[in-house]
C-alpha cells in the first residue's frame, strides 16, 4: 500500500510496541523489509499517549500534524498465516489461538480503500474527519484509565530494572484497571511466555482465555468508515 501510495504524498510510520526494544521487535521488521520508517516503543508512549489499547491500530495525521482519524482496527492487507499455512508440528495451543483470530472480524480492503481516498483527495475525502468528530470518536479517559497508564509504566521501570518479578504486581493493576487494554495485557503475557501468551501463575487470564470469554468477534470494534 505505502509503495502505491507514496507518490501520492502519503507516507505510512509503523510503531511496534514492545519493550524488548530491537532485540524483539527488529527480527519482525528485517522479515518484513518495509519501504517505510519502522520505530518500535519501547516505553509504550502510544498507548499512554493516544489510546491505543490493541494492535495493529491506526491513526491518521495530515499535513499540518492533525488527527484526522483517531486510533481504530487497522488492517491494510490479509493476515500472512492464512495464505501460507502453519508447519508440520505446530503446538495444539498455537493452532488453537490462530483458531479463534480467524473469527475476528476485520475487513481489509475497505480499510485500504479509505486509506487510498484521502490519499487522493486530503482533507476532502469523506474519510477524513473534523475535529470534533475525532473527539468524539476517541476512547473515553476517566481517572482509572490514567492509573492503569501510570500502573504499566511503573511495571515497565521495574522490569527494565532487573526487579521482574516486582513488576507484576503493578502489570496486574493495569490490567485491573483497564481491562479492554489488550497491549497492556499482551504484553505482561509476553513477557513470560512470548509465543503462547499464558496462562501462568503470575496472571489471571491469558490470550487464549480472554479472547474466548469476549468472544473472538468482539476483539476489535466494528470501524466506523
Amino acid at each position: 500500500m505505502r509503495t502505491k501510495l507514496h507518490p501520492l504524498g502519503l507516507e505510512v510510520v509503523t510503531v511496534a510496541l514492545d519493550i524488548g526494544g530491537a532485540e524483539a521487535a527488529s527480527p519482525w521488521i528485517d522479515l518484513a523489509k518495509p519501504e517505510h520508517p519502522s520505530l518500535i516503543d519501547e516505553q509504550h508512549l502510544l498507548d499512554e499517549l493516544l489510546g491505543v489499547v490493541n494492535v495493529p491500530t491506526g491513526i491518521w495525521i495530515d499535513e499540518e500534524g492533525v488527527i484526522v482519524r483517531p486510533p481504530e482496527p487497522a488492517f491494510p492487507g490479509y493476515v500472512a498465516i492464512a495464505k501460507i499455512g502453519l508447519p508440520e508440528g505446530t503446538p495444539p495451543r498455537v493452532v488453537e489461538m490462530l483458531q479463534e483470530a480467524a473469527k475476528m472480524k476485520v475487513e481489509p480492503e475497505r480499510y485500504a480503500a479509505a486509506v487510498e481516498d484521502w490519499a487522493e483527495h486530503g482533507p476532502d475525502s469523506r474519510f477524513a474527519l473534523a475535529p470534533d468528530e475525532v473527539v468524539a470518536r476517541s476512547a473515553p479517559r476517566p481517572p482509572e484509565v490514567s492509573k492503569a497508564a501510570a500502573s504499566f509504566e511503573l511495571g515497565q521501570h521495574l522490569h527494565r530494572s532487573g526487579h521482574p518479578e516486582d513488576a507484576v504486581a503493578w502489570f496486574r493493576e493495569a490490567h485491573r484497571l483497564q481491562p479492554s487494554n489488550w497491549t497492556y495485557k499482551r504484553q505482561a503475557w509476553e513477557l513470560i511466555d512470548p509465543v503462547l501468551q499464558g496462562p501462568s501463575d503470575q496472571y489471571d487470564g491469558d490470550w487464549l482465555s480472554d479472547v474466548r470469554e469476549i468472544g473472538a468477534e468482539n476483539y476489535y470494534p466494528q470501524v466506523e468508515l
